[in-house]
């Protein structure tokens, strides 16, 4: 196995009899990427997630984390990675605080390093005020955040997260998602399985999609759109509606253009690489005006619903 990944499988699969919950799964995810699982209910990504945590043994392949068997170093790998499960688990008669005590003093941490990390990570996740209050009184969007400060108690090299943002409040949501890209930047792994597309979309670098125990596509949403929905093709769109017959023939005279189309108030050239900077360069050549090329982006839910539908028998 790569020691450049912190999280590497090769050929992972986990049967239950015939049943093939997870099939030849081949991943590589490195330090402070964001990787989000696709995929729809039964298509293996819990499955996966548990192989990795070491609470599900592969029925064959090799997995690592942080460079650890979790089979066989079970207790290695959980003391280097953080879970937060899609139902969070807390003490409702006890405080925010005190279920961040009994996590840190699960996880080995001495009381004055304890109580200093508890109050750091309370006022990161917004809930200094609440530290008090118990558990039982919050919602569940402050549960989330408390998720995440249990999760961060004790410093873990890699953080997987089960549907993060499920049932929270589009403020709540965006509270969520800033956290994690913030523990992304503070080079922690992440992984995060969820069906919210669109948060996926905001905050992964890459993403996998699962089908019937498959990962059918990994990549940058960006990546996966160009192969899937253009063929690798890059549409590039200039500010102006209507382009002059000279400024048509010097843009025809770069390489790799496939068309121009114009059309309401911009202009699509289809190229077969990014040539924005050329392109900014002949349009302030040729007509003197300083414009800013858009290379189309894709949507995450276009995507996934091509892969999906593709990818079924």
């Amino acid at each position: 196995m790569n020691n450049k990944f912190v999280i590497e499988t090769r050929d992972l699969t986990k049967a239950y009899g015939k049943f093939i919950a997870v099939d030849k799964l081949n991943l590589q995810i490195v330090e402070g990427e964001v990787f989000g699982f696709l995929g729809p209910n039964g298509a293996g990504k819990t499955t996966t997630i548990l192989m990795l945590m070491g609470f599900c043994e592969p029925t064959s392949g090799i997995v690592r984390v942080n460079g650890y068997d979790p089979a066989r170093e079970p207790i290695k790998v959980k003391k280097n990675v953080g879970y937060m499960p899609e139902k969070i688990g807390f003490y409702d008669d006890m405080t925010a605080r005190e279920n961040l005590e009994y996590t840190g003093r699960l996880n080995g941490l001495n009381s004055g390093e304890l109580k200093s990390r508890i109050d750091s990570l309370l006022e990161v996740v917004g809930l200094k005020d609440k530290s008090d209050q118990l558990v039982s009184k919050f919602s569940h969007g402050m549960k989330q955040r408390l998720g995440i400060a249990d999760v961060m108690i004790k410093e873990p090299k890699v953080a997987i997260f089960d549907e993060p943002t499920s049932g929270i409040d589009p403020e709540g949501t965006d509270q969520v998602l800033n956290l994690i890209q913030e523990m992304a930047r503070q080079k922690v792994t992440v992984l995060i399985s969820s069906h919210q597309l669109h948060q996926v979309q905001k905050i992964c670098s890459r993403v996998g999609i699962f089908s019937q125990g498959k990962m059918v596509a990994s990549g940058s949403v960006e990546n996966l759109g160009r192969a899937l929905l253009r063929e690798g093709q890059f549409n590039i769109i200039i500010p102006i509606a209507q382009l002059t017959d000279k400024l048509k023939a010097a843009i025809n005279a770069l390489p790799s253009i496939i068309d121009i189309t114009s059309r309401d108030n911009s202009t699509t050239v289809v190229c077969n690489e990014n040539i924005s900077d050329q392109l900014e360069e002949v349009v302030l050549k040729e007509t003197g005006l300083r414009v800013k090329m858009k290379v189309e982006e894709f949507e995450l839910e276009e995507i996934y619903m091509k892969y999906f539908k593709e990818s079924q028998p």
